[in-house]
C-alpha cells in the first residue's frame, strides 16, 4: 500500500490502482479510490484478485457495507454467523455484503484469477477488516512475492 499522503480535503482526481498488496484477509488488492489517495470519507474503492483455487481468510467488515461487481472469473463465498450459508458470483454478477457479515470468499477455478472492483463505506479499507480464525477453514491463501503483481492496473 502506498505510504504517500495527501491533503485530507476531498478533491477530484483521476487514478489508477496501485500495485496489488496482500490485504489482512488474504486476498489480493489494488487500491485506487480511498481517504489516503483522494481524500475520501466515506467510500474506499478497489481491485481485489483471488488467484486460481485460492480462498480468502474468514473476515468480516466492522461497520462497513461493501458493494462489489465481478469483473472476470467466478467466486463462491461462504457467509453467515457460522459460515454456514453459500452463493455463487460470476462475471457481470453484482453482490452486497452488510456490514458485520463473516464471510470467506475463494475461488472456484483452478486455472483462472476472480477479479472484481470492490466499493467500501471505508475510506481506509483495511481498518474495518476483522478476521475471525474461529471460523477459517485452514485453507487461508497468502501468495508468495513472486506471484503478486506489481504493477499497477
Amino acid at each position: 500500500m502506498s505510504d504517500v499522503t495527501i491533503d485530507s480535503k476531498p478533491t477530484r482526481r483521476v487514478v489508477r490502482a496501485e500495485a496489488e498488496f496482500v490485504g489482512k484477509q488474504g486476498h489480493l488488492c489494488a487500491p485506487a479510490i480511498s481517504a489516503q489517495s483522494v481524500g475520501a470519507q466515506k467510500i474506499h474503492l478497489q481491485i481485489v484478485r483471488i488467484p486460481p483455487g485460492a480462498f480468502a481468510r474468514a473476515h468480516k467488515h466492522g461497520g462497513h457495507e461493501t458493494a462489489l461487481l465481478v469483473l472476470s472469473g467466478q467466486s463462491g463465498m461462504w457467509y453467515g454467523d457460522k459460515l454456514d450459508k453459500h452463493l455463487v458470483a460470476g462475471a457481470g454478477d453484482f453482490l452486497y455484503i452488510p456490514a458485520n457479515l463473516p464471510h470467506l470468499p475463494y475461488n472456484l477455478s483452478d486455472v483462472e484469477s476472480c477479479i472484481a472492483l470492490v466499493a467500501r463505506t471505508d475510506a481506509n479499507d483495511q481498518e474495518s477488516v476483522e478476521l475471525l480464525p474461529d471460523l477459517d477453514t485452514g485453507r487461508a491463501f497468502v501468495p508468495s512475492e513472486a506471484e503478486v503483481v506489481t504493477d499497477s492496473f
